[in-house]
């Protein structure tokens, strides 16, 4: 069964590596891959000399590490809510409504959340405004040193349920004599969320934790190339917009080539990093 699964991975994930030999080219497109002139390191010389692209890699780690705490502690939170609710059908419709946003694409997503933040109209502007934080609207989307905290929060709101849904499996694999006996030893619910509930997700946490560490330069595209607009590019332009910006839009391939193998070499460092730490301190790792 794991067969058409490794020839698709072969396919779309490794053959396509001998393209990396185009960042160490001048590489033109009317010329064979391998007639092109080569130039051994220069784009990365050039990509470590470029104050944009240090502001560009600022970026992408800031919203890395942003979705990273703020993904976790929502989704262990809702989590660890639902699971203490004993109103099974209200468990459920509020389990339901979480997660659909899941399901709706970013540009659908990015419509809603700029219709919202809008200065005309916009609830936001005018909840603020009603409570008197606010004289007049601001136009959120055109202030860049906002963006990522609109971006943290819309990625919460997108994906929080879907998040969850690993927690409250790791949840149901607890023993329950576990809470019969804090329960018996007088533990009261905050306690025994505490004392059995957080321990219980460690292991998944760790887990989750080494991979998305792993993807710490992988912050997203949609969203930014969405809700980015001229007047915040210096704090929504991230890594892979650069490499789209420099690769199909003007047209240098072989920088943004180099761009993308330092992204995914790096990552690679990172999880390996993160995965020797884990098991250095004896906790849960990949492998």
């Amino acid at each position: 069964m794991s067969v058409p699964f490794l020839i698709w991975l072969f396919i779309f994930k490794y053959m396509p590596l001998w393209g990396w030999t185009i960042a160490f080219q001048d590489f033109r497109a009317n010329r064979k891959v391998f007639d092109q002139h080569w130039v051994g390191w220069k784009h990365f010389k050039f990509l470590f000399q470029d104050e944009h692209f240090f502001l560009v890699l600022r970026n992408t780690l800031a919203m890395s590490f942003i979705n990273l705490v703020l993904g976790f502690f929502t989704a262990i939170t809702l989590a660890i809510l639902l699971n203490e609710l004993r109103n099974i059908a209200f468990k459920r419709v509020v389990q339901t409504i979480s997660y659909l946003p899941h399901f709706i694409s970013w540009v659908v997503a990015a419509s809603i959340i700029s219709t919202v933040l809008s200065a005309d109209g916009g609830i936001i502007n005018e909840l603020l405004m009603a409570v008197g934080l606010i004289k007049e609207p601001i136009l959120w989307l055109g202030v860049g040193k906002y963006f990522w905290g609109i971006l943290g929060a819309s990625e919460v709101w997108k994906n929080v349920g879907w998040n969850t849904i690993i927690y409250l499996a790791a949840i149901t694999t607890i023993d329950p004599a576990q809470y019969e006996a804090a329960e018996i030893d007088g533990a009261g619910r905050f306690q025994r969320i505490w004392h059995v509930t957080v321990p219980g997700l460690k292991p998944v946490f760790i887990i989750l934790l080494i991979m998305n560490i792993g993807s710490l330069l992988e912050s997203g595209f949609e969203p930014q190339y969405l809700l980015g607009n001229g007047m915040n590019v210096d704090y929504s332009e991230n890594l892979d917009i650069f490499v789209l910006k420099y690769g199909i839009q003007m047209g240098n391939f072989s920088l943004s080539i180099a761009a993308g193998m330092f992204k995914t070499v790096v990552s690679f460092i990172l999880l390996f990093s993160a995965n020797h730490i884990a098991k250095r301190l004896g906790e849960d790792r990949l492998f």
